[in-house]
């Protein structure tokens, strides 16, 4: 008995998704695509119609075994032959009639649009998922006030609801990117050899739009022996795409969970998680970092799928290789760091008290833009304003004091902002800007758990 080798058996991705483009499940949607065309084919006086409802009587049942397709496949050599045999033997006499005028990517493309769709389908559940449990977490956190970094240093106060509402619309974006592929990636193709459709007869636009509407599939606009590549390039990039936010907002919790940090970590544990082999305190993030390794993996899918768009004339095969693994595998671990990491942020732990910390750690200096403009309100010049608190933050830095100790003892400061006005420019709470409005009205714009 031989191992498994690929982790997508025995340690990445999720049944609901693995099972579409199980060996099984590829066989059912090539079946079903054959069913399909004896239908087509009888209905414009092609085949005998009792010939096409026994086809396809025999393709949605459960005759046409797996293990026999392989039996044939291994004398043939060939795939789709040995799909063809394998269902013309059950058929009996209408055999003969199976796969009539057809090549092979009429069935393989036409079902792997069918998986694609699917698996899309998928997808989309899972971004609205993770849309809307970013959403409920950016409600819940809008007046969060936190350390804003730039360069990975401080810079002024912001809100976690703000960091979440980020992700937030992000998130919808790529919904909108998905359901806008949709029409360009489940498109079958019906055309045969070269894509004219001599093999079809005179109506074989006819039954390639008659096959496509049966199985809930777009027609082509004109292909030639196989859907053109650009369409799964297309979908493949969405993926990407989705992956590298996924990615984004992991390293952004990840950052946020390093130790000196501290103001965010993924959910543990403490009952029963490891953290490490040997240093018992740890809590790493593990999700977080499992699903950034798998996200990158996705993303080295684009090349690939570019590649294969440029093919030799009406078709070569330097395709069918590469797209054996790329599709399911985009497909099986996007969905799984999708759902990864839409636990990760519905479990997330906030530790207002080290923001809180953190915010008291820069000694006031995030607030040097805040007090800059509260001195030009009072007639101070904007530039000369700026030296200033450049100056002062230079002063406080060097000398380890607060910045609102340097700011009391410049004159010009203190006759501009007496008392407690320099206090209220300095409060972190108060220089958040519209972020709590930010939120609010993103969250009137989406619906949660709906669609569009």
């Amino acid at each position: 008995m031989s191992e498994s080798v690929c982790p997508l058996e025995f340690r990445y991705g999720f049944p609901e998704m693995k099972k579409i483009f199980g060996e099984g499940a590829k066989l059912g949607y090539m079946l079903l695509v054959e069913g399909a065309l004896a239908l087509a084919q009888a209905k414009v006086g092609t085949i005998p119609p009792e010939a096409a409802r026994a086809i396809d009587s025999v393709a949605r049942s459960d005759k046409v075994k797996l293990e026999r397709v392989k039996q044939i496949e291994a004398e043939t050599k060939h795939d789709i032959m040995a799909l063809v045999k394998s269902l013309s033997e059950q058929c009996g006499e209408n055999g003969r009639f199976v796969h009539l005028g057809a090549t092979s990517n009429d069935i393989i493309d036409t079902a792997s649009a069918l998986q694609l769709k699917e698996a899309q389908e998928l997808l989309r559940k899972d971004i609205v998922s993770m849309r809307d449990t970013l959403l409920a977490q950016a409600l819940k956190h809008k007046n969060t006030v936190m350390l804003g970094r730039t360069h990975g240093q401080w810079a002024i106060p912001t809100t976690l609801g703000l960091k979440f509402a980020i992700f937030v619309a992000e998130f919808q974006r790529h919904l909108q990117r998905l359901d806008e592929v949709e029409k360009r990636i489940c498109v079958g193709k019906i055309s045969g050899a070269v894509g004219t459709g001599a093999g079809y007869g005179p109506k074989a636009l006819e039954i390639q739009d008659l096959v496509m509407e049966s199985i809930g599939l777009h027609a082509p606009d004109a292909t030639n022996q196989i859907i053109q590549r650009d369409r799964y390039a297309e979908f493949i990039f969405v993926l990407a795409n989705i992956a590298a936010s996924v990615e984004k907002l992991a390293t952004e919790i990840r950052l946020l969970q390093r130790s000196e940090v501290g103001e965010l970590s993924e959910p543990f544990d403490e009952k029963k998680q490891v953290g490490s082999s040997t240093m018992a305190q740890k809590r790493n993030p593990i999700v977080c970092e499992n699903s950034c390794g798998l996200a990158r993996v996705v993303r080295g899918y684009v090349t690939p799928a570019l590649e294969n768009v440029s093919l030799w004339h009406e078709r070569d095969l330097t395709n069918s290789s590469s797209e054996r693994i790329i599709l399911p595998h985009a497909c099986i671990l996007t969905d799984y760091i999708l759902q990864n990491m839409t636990k990760v942020v519905k479990g997330i732990r906030v530790n207002r008290d080290a923001m809180q910390a953190n915010l008291e750690e820069t000694g006031g200096s995030i607030m040097a833009e805040s007090v800059m403009l509260a001195l030009t309100e009072k007639g101070m010049g904007r530039q000369e304003a700026h030296e200033v608190l450049r100056k002062s933050a230079i002063d406080a830095r060097n000398k380890d004091r607060p910045l609102h100790e340097v700011l009391r003892a410049d004159k010009k400061v203190r006759k501009l902002l007496p008392g407690t006005e320099l206090d209220k420019a300095l409060d972190y709470s108060s220089y958040i800007g519209v972020a709590v409005e930010t939120v609010e009205r993103l969250a009137r714009k989406i619906k949660p758990s709906g669609g569009k």
